[in-house]
């Protein structure tokens, strides 16, 4: 249950005493953030922490401890201890456990709290259904959103610290029959790597993928479905590239990190700053490379496609499920063909798939039926280990710790070129680029299956789609 932290006495300088002051509660960070005194101020006894579902640590509540909130007003209740500290758990949890989103989901008996962890959403305690308009009106107050506001779909943000880093936290809210979604999209630069070197491309992969990146112009898209890594590997592109003799601005819907050295432009469609508007005033500014958070409509492709003729190097993403599908996929957006083919340099298909827990990793012998799922040949498999994670306290009994890429990369070559202009299909295109060496999703994740990093069962589930 939620209890009341213990207060031990110590000793310390009145120098250190001013600058904790001066960290936690200068005027400045307090209009701005929640520091992590404020999460850790919530957790009391260790019957707080519990085990939930897929092993991911949870808690539990103490209905007594909201007898005296009057629910019957979320924006009064909004402000009450009790629903604060709730909030601040659920936030402090999801942010120990890694969770990429905590998704707050109201029903018509239930008001049901999951957070997303390599991808796979897992299920917390349940949160009493009356507290869930206090608990989004104290999630809207804290990212700024107008409360009152029932029914439009709102947005917003809320910084926290926790030590020395920062955290964003995205808030999405959605009027549903039940009352409001939230979802938390939890941005943490401190497990997110921007490191080339480190983002899961192979050997021959990368050193192909650092080889077009340097060229001085072109277009380079990545593309696969949402939260699939795309921004962080354009992220880590663009920091391979980020040196004092290159100017480059990024738009983006949202930003999502910081980095020094690049001029980051938010899209904000309220005031018409859409991707289109944004690139065409980002062309006049003199930059070397651009990247464009997504082409969403033929106005923004043509921009693109005019920056790339006109000397800059252009990243950009889709949401598509294989690297061929990208290029009918901006054919049937109205591009012309002849001008596309002189600009599209490689696009990379992505996914990202959860690696083996070190700790509990354990070799076995897959059945036929597993084999043949993903195309393995007997034969093939008889000199190869299998393994997986049978489970433990440090992945949470779930076999897995952590995600890394899969990579499908299209070189576009003379004989794919010639396919665009003749607007071949994608299964067309697919075939003469695997005739010129490319590997397919399914493949790459087969390369990590042999290398033990992840399971047939993981490639089997991220790669689906792209093959049917």
């Amino acid at each position: 249950m939620l209890g009341v932290a213990q207060v031990r006495p110590a000793l310390t300088s009145e120098a250190s005493i001013t600058e904790a002051l001066t960290q936690y509660y200068s005027q400045e960070r307090e209009k701005n953030a929640q520091t992590v005194k404020d999460l850790m101020d919530t957790i009391g006894d260790e019957d707080a922490s519990n085990t939930g579902q897929g092993g991911q640590e949870t808690f539990s509540i103490d209905a007594n401890a909201f007898a005296g909130v009057d629910t019957s007003d979320a924006a009064a209740a909004a402000e009450s201890a009790p629903v604060r500290k709730l909030l601040n758990l659920i936030l402090l949890t999801a942010v120990k456990a890694q969770a990429s989103d905590i998704h707050f989901e109201p029903f018509e008996d239930i008001f049901r709290v999951r957070n997303r962890i390599d991808g796979v959403l897992y299920e917390m305690l349940p949160v009493p259904k009356t507290l869930a308009p206090a608990l989004v009106a104290r999630i809207k107050v804290m990212s700024h959103l107008d409360i009152s506001e029932r029914r439009l779909p709102q947005d917003g943000k809320i910084p926290i610290r926790i030590g020395d880093k920062e955290v964003d936290l995205r808030v999405s809210s959605l009027p549903t029959m039940f009352g409001e979604s939230v979802v938390i999209r939890i941005l943490d630069r401190s497990v997110v790597s921007l490191d080339i070197d480190k983002v899961g491309f192979t050997d021959d992969l990368l050193a192909q993928f650092k080889q077009v990146i340097e060229e001085p112009n072109g277009i380079v898209v990545v593309t696969g479905p949402t939260g699939s890594g795309k921004t962080t590997t354009l992220y880590a592109a663009l920091s391979a590239v980020n040196e004092d003799s290159v100017k480059i601005i990024t738009t983006e819907d949202p930003v999502e990190y910081e980095i020094n050295g690049l001029i980051q432009v938010p899209v904000d469609d309220s005031v018409g700053r859409s991707f289109a508007h944004c690139l065409r005033a980002i062309l006049r500014q003199d930059p070397d490379i651009l990247l464009v958070g997504e082409v969403r409509d033929q106005e923004t492709a043509k921009i693109a496609i005019e920056a790339s003729l006109t000397g800059h190097l252009v990243f950009t993403t889709l949401h598509t499920n294989d690297a061929p599908t990208a290029i009918t996929r901006l054919l049937d957006m109205g591009i012309e063909p002849f001008l596309l083919s002189a600009t599209l340099e490689t696009i990379v298909a992505q996914r990202l798939v959860r690696t083996i827990c070190t700790k509990c990793k354990a070799p076995y012998q897959p059945s036929e039926e597993e084999l043949m799922s993903l195309g393995i040949k007997s034969r093939d498999a008889e000199s190869q280990r299998f393994y997986y994670g049978k489970g433990c306290e440090n992945c949470k009994n779930t076999g897995y710790r952590g995600r890394t890429a899969i990579h499908e990369m299209l070189d576009v070559n003379d004989a794919i070129r010639e396919q665009m202009l003749s607007r071949a299909s994608a299964a067309q295109i697919r075939i003469t680029a695997q005739r010129a060496g490319m590997r397919t999703l399914r493949d790459a994740g087969i390369t990590k299956i042999y290398a033990g990093i992840t399971t047939i069962e993981e490639v089997i589930r991220e790669t689906l789609a792209a093959e049917d």
